[in-house]
C-alpha cells in the first residue's frame, strides 16, 4: 500500500517549490489555452462582464451571450446607461438574474468614477463581488498577487496536497485553502497564473475521470502519486430536496396567460413564467382535470424539480397584477425565464 503523507507536508512542500510549479504550469497554458473572446485583446470590462457571467455557468453556454452583450453594450458606459429591462432580456436564459442586476449597477458605479478601482478590496465593495471575483478581476486586470479560489482551484489544491480534510462545501473548502493558493501566485504573472489554474481544473484535473497523464504539474501531485485523484475535495455531499409544481397553460383570444414576478421579488423580478395552481389560486386536483401538456424536470441549487403543465381555462373577469395576458406574436419581446421560454416554445410548435 502507497504510504500516505499528509497534507501540510505536502503543502509546505509545494510551497516551497511554488517558482517551479508555477512556471510548469504557465508553460503549459501558453501552449494549450483555449481561444475565449475575453481573452482575445482583452480589457477590463471584458474581464468582468466574463466573470459574472461564468459564475455557475459553462464556458459553452456563456459564448452567445458574451458576444451579443458586448455588440451590444460594449463598455462600462453603455452598460450603465441600459435600462434594467434590456439588461434582463439580454441576459434571459443565463439564470441567477441577481448577476444581470448586480453587474449593471456595478458598471454605473465604476462609470461615475474617474478611474475604475484597481485593488480587491475596492473591488469587493462593488455590487455582486465577493473574494473570487475580486481576485480575479484584479489578478487579471491589474496584476493584483491574489489567487481566485473557486471549485477548480479547491480540487486542483487538494489534489497536490492530497489533503483529506472533511470540507462542509466547496465555500469552506475555498476559505481553507486560499492562503496556499496566493503562496502559489507569482508576482509577476498573477493574471497568467490564475487563469492557468481555472483551466487546468476545467480541461485536465476534472472532477470525474481526470487526465493525469497530460497534467503539466503531475510531478507536484500527491493524489497523482497515490493513484485516488478522484477521491479529492472531500466534500459533504448535498442533501437534495425534491419539489413538484403544477403549471397552468391558459390560452385566450391570441394570448397566454403568464405570471410576472414583482419588482422587488429575490428572485425572477420582472420576469415572465407560466402561472401556478398557486398564482391562480386553485387546488392541485382541480388543475390534474386538464391535459397534461408535458412534465419538465429541472435542478436549482439542491432542488430538483419536477414541472408539470396542465391546460387550464382560466375565469372571466379581472385576475391578479400579477398575471397577464400575453398575446403570442409579443412572447419574444418579453423577458421569460430559460426554461419556460423553452418550454412555452416547445408547446407552441407541437400544437
Amino acid at each position: 500500500m502507497t504510504r500516505k503523507t499528509s497534507a501540510p507536508k505536502n503543502a509546505a512542500s509545494l510551497t516551497a517549490r511554488s517558482a517551479e510549479f508555477s512556471a510548469a504550469l504557465l508553460n503549459w497554458y501558453q501552449r494549450h489555452a483555449r481561444i475565449l473572446p475575453w481573452r482575445e485583446n482583452p480589457s477590463l470590462y471584458k474581464t468582468v462582464v466574463s466573470e459574472f457571467m461564468l459564475q455557475q455557468t459553462q464556458v459553452k453556454t456563456v459564448l452567445p451571450y458574451f458576444a451579443r452583450w458586448l455588440a451590444e453594450m460594449p463598455d462600462f458606459t453603455a452598460l450603465a446607461a441600459a435600462s434594467e429591462a434590456r439588461v434582463l432580456k439580454l441576459w434571459e436564459g443565463l439564470g441567477y438574474y441577481s448577476r444581470a442586476r448586480n453587474l449593471h449597477r456595478l458598471a454605473q458605479a465604476v462609470a461615475a468614477r474617474p478611474v475604475p478601482p484597481n485593488t480587491p478590496a475596492e473591488w469587493r465593495e462593488l455590487p455582486g463581488v465577493g473574494p473570487y471575483t475580486a481576485a480575479a478581476i484584479t489578478s487579471i486586470s491589474f496584476g493584483a498577487p491574489v489567487a481566485c479560489v473557486d471549485g477548480n482551484v479547491v480540487r486542483i489544491l487538494t489534489r497536490l496536497t492530497a489533503d483529506t480534510t472533511p470540507f462542509r462545501d466547496s465555500t469552506s473548502a475555498a476559505k481553507a485553502l486560499s492562503p496556499l493558493a496566493d503562496r502559489l501566485v507569482p508576482t509577476a504573472r498573477a493574471g497568467d497564473h490564475n487563469q492557468a489554474m481555472m483551466e487546468l481544473g476545467a480541461t485536465v484535473c476534472t472532477r470525474q475521470n481526470p487526465t493525469c497523464l497530460m497534467c503539466p504539474v503531475r510531478n507536484f501531485c500527491a493524489a497523482a502519486s497515490q493513484g485516488e485523484p478522484q477521491a479529492f475535495p472531500r466534500l459533504t455531499p448535498k442533501l437534495i430536496e425534491h419539489r413538484a409544481v403544477t403549471r397552468l397553460w391558459c390560452e385566450r383570444a391570441g394570448a397566454l396567460l403568464l405570471h410576472r414576478a414583482p419588482a422587488n421579488a429575490r428572485r425572477l423580478a420582472l420576469q415572465h413564467e407560466l402561472p401556478s395552481t398557486e398564482h391562480l389560486g386553485i387546488r392541485e386536483e382541480i388543475a390534474a382535470k386538464g391535459t397534461l401538456l408535458a412534465t419538465k424536470k429541472r435542478g436549482i441549487t439542491h432542488y430538483r424539480i419536477t414541472e408539470s403543465i396542465y391546460t387550464y381555462a382560466a375565469p372571466p373577469g379581472k385576475l391578479g397584477v400579477e398575471l397577464v395576458w400575453v398575446p403570442l406574436q409579443e412572447l419574444a419581446a418579453i423577458t421569460l425565464s430559460g426554461p419556460h421560454r423553452r418550454w412555452i416554445t416547445e408547446i407552441n410548435q407541437s400544437s
